[in-house]
């Protein structure tokens, strides 16, 4: 080899040692900048979790447990007020009063029509004006056997308005408003 070969090898193998040396120090920040990451996570992490702990002990210690004394004295409220309405539905009516089996009955024959043995008119006739309508284009369809589960549910929640119609009827002494606000009289001023 000349010396011009020599140096040249050399020299290349200088470069190729200073490429690595940068190479080797580029590796290692960014190990370093990777281990400095890891750490600020775990301890974001760590903080979270606490905070989470916290919060939730926090919320365990607001709520009280229920009790089995809670749980029987809200059965026992439940079951004096089914006694309650019981007691009512099974009582003798008075002459001014409403059956709650007509009123039931017919509602779940008749629908919203029914409401008007013992229902409010403001609320009864729109509902049963909405109901023949329906029940005019529906008769018309071909395939109104699909609706049938339906309307049989629509039955059955408009009996269960009827019964509570007769049963606010009863109560009151004279027709009651179920749905909407009611409204107050304005007394006139003499």
């Amino acid at each position: 080899m000349t010396d011009d070969e020599a140096a040249v090898r050399a020299r290349l193998a200088a470069l190729e040692a200073e490429v690595k040396a940068e190479t080797d120090a580029k590796s290692a920040a960014k190990a370093a900048a990777l281990e400095r990451l890891r750490e600020q996570k775990a301890k974001k992490d760590a903080e979270r979790q606490a905070l989470v702990a916290g919060q939730a002990a926090l919320v365990k210690k607001q709520q009280p447990k229920p009790s089995a004394s809670d749980d029987f004295e809200g059965a026992l409220q439940m079951m004096r007020q089914a006694r309650g309405v019981k007691q009512e539905l099974t009582r003798p009516r008075e002459e001014n009063e409403k059956s709650w089996l007509w009123s039931g009955g017919l509602s779940l024959l008749l629908g919203p029509l029914g409401w008007l043995y013992a229902g409010s008119f403001r609320e009864a006739v729109p509902a049963s004006a909405a109901y023949l309508l329906l029940a005019t284009i529906l008769v018309k369809l071909p395939f109104m056997f699909v609706l049938m589960p339906a309307i049989m549910v629509a039955a059955v929640v408009s009996g269960a308005i009827g019964v509570a119609y007769s049963y606010q009827y009863n109560k009151h002494g004279s027709r009651q408003r179920l749905f909407g606000e009611k409204e107050d009289k304005k007394k006139l001023k003499p």
